[in-house]
């Protein structure tokens, strides 16, 4: 007998990531909601792209308004999907904005809009969502990092690199606060993929533009050689549905068997070697401190 399948909403699914988790998680049998801002003007072909892909494989997934900087748009997106489904057991926060340029030259207004995307964002939907997984006693957040937590990152990319560790360390958090509701947790660790996802190209500018360029002088050429720096020690053979295709196989696993961290990195700048010295270490402290009930999910709550 076939398993039931999950209902799964995804946020920042308009493209990249996003866009390819919700599709594989639909072509895998789960019934996908797949979060997005601006469904009627600038995302109206990603709305149009994903309804014809539903058409297409018979599968089911849809498009929902979700602005995840605006609590408003999001409990409206989660109300949606509990009037249809009358259930959300997985989410995957996946929302997030990049930025390129020297730290110095960001605002702290700036600053402060990529904290919101990249970790505020997640505290949004947790809000809507976590009250109805905590009556179930069951459900899985999957958190969508960055290798350059851990990672041999570059510069340049301060302000996200900065937003990405904040959410890695509010998802520790969460994992050890939700496990006793029978709420699973685990972060997926992308590397840097030079290309399916628009990170780069759409990637924020500082607003301090005189700033910006007192650096050209000095870093102007090693900044834009960095982008060919990371294609370069990119091997062949890879591409950005691997993200998708790692989080479609964490949702089917069992409840108790999904990992706390699962790293797709095939440049491998190292974050995976030093995050399982890093667990490692969580796990021993939580042992320490006779808290070590907190690390495995409790099947049957």
């Amino acid at each position: 007998m076939r398993a039931q399948p999950n209902v799964v909403v995804v946020t920042g699914a308009s493209s990249g990531f996003g866009n390819l988790t919700a599709r594989a998680l639909a072509e895998a049998g789960h019934i996908v909601y797949a979060g997005m801002r601006a469904t009627a003007d600038r995302n109206a072909p990603a709305v149009a792209a994903l309804a014809q892909f539903e058409q297409d494989r018979g599968v089911r997934v849809a498009a929902v308004e979700m602005d995840v900087q605006e609590q408003g748009s999001v409990d409206t997106a989660i109300d949606r999907v509990l009037t249809e489904q009358g259930r959300i057991d997985v989410v995957v926060h996946n929302a997030g904005h990049m930025v390129l340029g020297p730290a110095e030259a960001f605002t702290v207004a700036q600053l402060t809009e990529v904290y919101d995307v990249n970790v505020l964002s997640t505290q949004r939907v947790n809000h809507a969502v976590l009250p109805v997984m905590r009556d179930q006693r069951r459900g899985l957040l999957v958190w969508v990092g960055s290798s350059s937590t851990r990672g041999g990152h570059p510069p340049f990319l301060g302000p996200y690199f900065a937003a990405k560790a904040a959410m890695d360390a509010l998802a520790e958090s969460y994992a050890a606060e939700l496990i006793k509701f029978g709420i699973e947790t685990t972060l997926v660790v992308p590397g840097a993929y030079p290309s399916g996802t628009n990170h780069f190209a759409h990637a924020g500018a500082p607003a301090d533009t005189q700033r910006a360029a007192e650096y050209d002088a000095l870093y102007g050429r090693l900044r834009d050689t960095m982008a060919n720096g990371l294609s370069r020690i990119f091997p062949p053979g890879h591409d950005a549905a691997e993200v998708a295709d790692a989080i479609v196989r964490i949702v089917g696993l069992p409840h108790g068997e999904r990992p706390f961290r699962t790293h797709v990195d095939p440049s491998r700048d190292g974050s995976e070697v030093v995050s399982v010295v890093y667990d490692r270490i969580r796990a021993e402290f939580f042992h320490r401190i006779g808290i070590d009930e907190l690390l495995s999910p409790h099947a049957g709550l």
